[in-house]
């Protein structure tokens, strides 16, 4: 599912204008945004939690020339799944 698809969707399950409904999902998704950068993460009670991880520098290889290339630290963003949300996809 696309995010067009996710706001048709919650715009005929919450009685909204699509263009309603576009601005809530832009609005949630700028809120977990800013919701990572400050606290690093973001709990949604029985659906999940977002959060914030520093992956560590590390060595590997360049595929095409098999050169080993050093690869820099950087945050990166996880998600793991509430109980809900693990109950409705069994």
């Amino acid at each position: 599912m696309g995010k067009t698809e996710l706001v048709e969707v919650i715009a005929a399950k919450a009685g909204l204008t699509k263009a309603d409904a576009a601005r809530a999902v832009e609005a949630m998704i700028e809120g977990i945004t800013e919701g990572l950068k400050k606290e690093g993460k973001v709990s949604l009670v029985g659906f999940g939690t977002f959060q914030a991880k520093t992956r560590a520098a590390r060595e590997g290889i360049n595929p095409l020339t098999k050169e080993q290339i050093s690869i820099p630290a950087k945050k990166v963003a996880t998600f793991k799944a509430g109980s809900k949300l693990k109950d409705a996809l069994n």
